[in-house]
């Protein structure tokens, strides 16, 4: 089929997107079950402190939305007693204006060193040679302070807390997930309906920033991956734009965020009448996205799922493993305030697959000179099993349900 052809224009399109209501923000109350929940693991770890800095797992524990700059700003949950945030000086009066809960807010002034009032807040709640579990996302350079203003302290990989929280979504987390899927879904449908001949893949990123902004978004699509024709093969694009033509593999994969929460759908479909060529393998691709699904079981190793699509691409004669053509990357992310986060679907991750746990399925197929087709859906686990947040393409000439 040829999307697109007798189909809207841009401007018809998004005066016809409605910016959608309803969702509900994640309340105080469950942001702060996070931090007892967390307080639990480290008391099960041995850890006295989680230090957070300017993170998405600041905001999933408190609600601060803060950047990481050169100056300090951040958290430290201690195992046992209430949060406290470090801030700059400065800043004081606009973080106690944006807390949710909490009042203890320690100061430092732009000549000090903030890892020492780092280092003052956990040794106030810990013993004399503290475990300390440090946010990933923190800077070398904070690091690097703390080790120097606590050196009996032992580091660790804060992941070990904030994915132990994050992984598992609540059934508020999920809802929000929902709703952003839902609003990228009605933008790949109208994307698809504008797409005419001799268009370029840049008209259609602006497509996609200006439907999602329309439709409520946090903000503009932090990626906008479009492609046509043989650039479809690689899964992140290429830097340079393309012209649409007839005959031509269309993927388009983007996403943006509500409430801080990701969506992240894909959908590869030919402009015009697809060849014997890609219709068996947008066919194949199908087949290993639904294999991966199946394998999605409660208590299943996240590499099963990874291994039941390749097994399915592989049986096909591509592969093996990451070998071109075939499936270069993994089978899927973890997904939530990261695009990208804890668990990741890819061969020697022996993670249980557990309720609450949204993942994607994308399983890749590239073929280098020709074309590659992607089909991405997300997964969500249930003490049933797996569901779909959104459902996939029935066929190549029928790209959405």
């Amino acid at each position: 089929m040829t999307m697109g052809v007798g189909g809207s224009t841009a401007d018809q399109e998004l005066a016809g997107l409605s910016q959608q209501i309803g969702y509900v923000p994640i309340s105080p109350d469950e942001r702060q079950d996070r931090i007892a929940n967390a307080q639990r693991l480290m008391v099960e770890q041995g850890i006295d402190a989680l230090y957070l800095d300017a993170s998405t797992s600041l905001f999933y524990f408190t609600g601060l939305r803060l950047w990481a700059t050169e100056r300090l700003h951040g958290a430290v949950i201690p195992a046992r007693g209430d949060i406290v945030y470090i801030t700059p000086g400065f800043e004081e009066e606009k973080t106690r204006a944006m807390l949710l809960f909490g009042d203890d807010i320690r100061t430092w002034e732009e000549h000090e060193d903030p890892t020492v009032l780092v280092a003052q807040c956990i040794a106030g709640a810990a013993d004399a040679q503290p475990r300390v579990a440090v946010d990933p996302a923190t800077p070398f350079f904070v690091f690097d302070g703390l080790r120097h203003a606590m050196p009996p302290a032992e580091f660790l990989n804060g992941s070990c807390i904030t994915a132990g929280c994050r992984m598992q979504k609540s059934a508020s987390e999920i809802a929000l997930i929902q709703f952003a899927m839902n609003l990228t879904l009605k933008v790949h449908q109208s994307a698809a309906r504008i797409l005419e001949a001799g268009m370029s893949t840049v008209d259609v990123q602006a497509f996609l920033t200006a439907a999602h902004l329309k439709l409520g978004t946090d903000g503009p699509p932090p990626f906008r991956i479009v492609l046509f024709g043989e650039p479809t093969a690689y899964p992140h694009g290429v830097p340079y734009p393309q012209e649409l033509k007839e005959g031509d593999t269309v993927l388009i994969d983007t996403g943006a965020t509500v409430d801080g929460y990701f969506s992240d759908i894909t959908r590869t479909y030919v402009f015009g009448e697809p060849s014997k060529r890609q219709r068996e393998v947008w066919n194949l691709e199908k087949a290993a996205q639904a294999a991966a699904f199946a394998a999605a079981k409660v208590g299943a190793p996240a590499e099963s799922v990874d291994r039941a699509a390749r097994d399915v691409i592989e049986a096909a004669g591509f592969g093996p493993g990451y070998k071109v053509p075939g499936l270069a990357h993994r089978t899927g992310h973890g997904i939530g305030l990261d695009i990208h986060e804890e668990t990741y679907i890819v061969p020697g991750n022996t993670t249980a697959l557990l309720p609450g746990m949204c993942f994607s399925n994308e399983p890749m197929i590239c073929i280098y000179g020709e074309f590659g087709v992607r089909l991405e859906d997300h997964v969500y686990i249930t003490e049933d099993g797996p569901r779909w947040f959104t459902e996939p393409s029935p066929s190549i000439d029928q790209p959405f349900a």
